[in-house]
């Protein structure tokens, strides 16, 4: 290959656009994209009084679990004997891939394998007290990190590279930016995304209650997670998984593929600064949420929509804001800003993938999701949350945040097709 032809095939491979033609979403509100977006759109809460073990005892008795039919569900998309080596959480992932796979339309046999990937984020497995059926035949399937990516290249038979990605509460927004990377410098043309995860369990929810991180509202479970109010009072748990399937672009209209939404670019950086606590007056983030708008090639101008990371914390919901206030200047009063937290819970290492699909949904149907339960404003926090009901609007560009225990801060910047 002559040095000329050398050259343009790399700058041709890094100029490639990512764009997303699946997406699978289980959460507690809904088994199906579809039936999730009804509900976000809605605004409805997915939160009630913890089932899946005896809470009783714990400051915190409520949280927003996956409907009981999803067990039904899986069954319809896992074998039985893989569905008994993976624990409830990897059945969720196996599940919301199976579906954007089938929402993306690809038929693997027409692909060159080798050139498929599978990129998960996976804080635990949920191999935790509250897993049923676990023995020593399965254990160690069941606790494997690396299980999530691994059942699903097995599913079909991908020889990319399949790995796992632990950034705490970041982990599925890192798994997205890496699988766009994959992408973007022509390694791959087809990456699966995305995360799942569960931490309603006895221990782990012990645990938060004694960094007194979560909510207390037991009382009026839909009510509790109320980003960027001033009764906020700390977060509630979520579970679920996201799952996207990306590829280039020009992949996508080769085989005519739908195109739900651009991923232009992201920013993933380090604070090193505190385990829990965010660096103070949102200075990371701001760092992060700048980096990404550089990164993406847009202008500030351009930024319609900010899908918040909004965990309803004190810290959180008032450094993001000031991040926000900080990268924006003036108008950051004029960007809609919501957490779709507020429905769905704290969906940990699953939330960066959760809330880009939600993203992406909101830029293909011109509709921002609210920020329920916001009826006591914080007089410090006064930007526009998009309180209560969902908004139409005409944008083109939206970034998601995700920002996790240790430091991790992830911005993803998602463009209109």
């Amino acid at each position: 290959m002559q040095v000329g032809q050398w050259f343009t095939e790399i700058v041709n491979r890094m100029s490639k656009e990512v764009v997303i033609t699946g997406m699978g979403l289980i959460s507690s509100l809904g088994l199906s994209l579809e039936e999730n977006w009804k509900n976000i759109i809605a605004g409805k809460s997915g939160v009630k009084k913890i089932t899946l073990f005896d809470a009783s005892s714990l400051a915190t008795r409520i949280a927003a679990e996956v409907p009981p039919e999803f067990e039904e569900l899986s069954r319809h998309y896992i074998k039985k004997r893989a569905g008994s080596q993976m624990t409830r959480v990897t059945r969720m992932c196996m599940t919301a891939a199976k579906l954007a796979v089938a929402d993306s339309g690809i038929d693997f046999e027409m692909e060159d394998r080798l050139r498929c990937s599978v990129i998960m984020g996976v804080v635990n497995t949920g191999n935790s007290s509250s897993e049923k059926d676990t023995t020593a035949q399965n254990t160690v399937f069941k606790t494997m990190t690396n299980s999530m990516p691994a059942w699903i290249s097995l599913e079909y038979e991908l020889m990319g590279p399949n790995y796992a990605v632990n950034t705490a509460c970041a982990s599925s927004a890192y798994a997205i930016a890496f699988g766009f990377e994959m992408i973007k410098n022509g390694q791959a043309d087809i990456v699966i995304a995305g995360g799942a995860d569960s931490i309603i369990n006895f221990e782990e929810i012990q645990g938060f209650n004694a960094l007194y991180a979560l909510s207390t509202a037991n009382d009026k479970p839909e009510e509790a997670s109320k980003p960027f109010s001033k009764s906020r009072d700390g977060f509630v748990i979520g579970e679920g998984a996201g799952v996207l399937v990306l590829e280039s672009k020009d992949h996508a209209i080769g085989r005519k593929a739908q195109i739900h939404a651009e991923i232009a670019g992201y920013a993933l950086t380090s604070e090193g600064y505190n385990i829990m606590a965010p660096m103070k007056d949102g200075e990371g983030m701001a760092q992060t949420i700048d980096l990404a708008i550089r990164n993406a090639g847009i202008s500030k101008e351009e930024v319609g929509y900010i899908n918040a990371h909004g965990t309803s914390t004190e810290l959180n919901d008032r450094y993001e804001t000031m991040a926000i206030k900080r990268v924006f200047g003036d108008r950051a009063y004029q960007i809609p800003i919501s957490s779709s937290k507020s429905m769905l819970g704290h969906t940990i290492g699953a939330a960066g993938a959760i809330e880009a699909i939600i993203t992406a949904m909101s830029l293909k149907n011109g509709l921002l999701p609210p920020t329920i339960n916001y009826h006591e404003p914080d007089p410090d926090l006064d930007l526009d949350y998009i309180p209560n009901f969902s908004r139409i609007a005409d944008f083109r560009v939206a970034l998601s945040n995700s920002f996790g225990f240790g430091g991790h801060n992830a911005t993803l910047v998602l463009k209109k097709h």
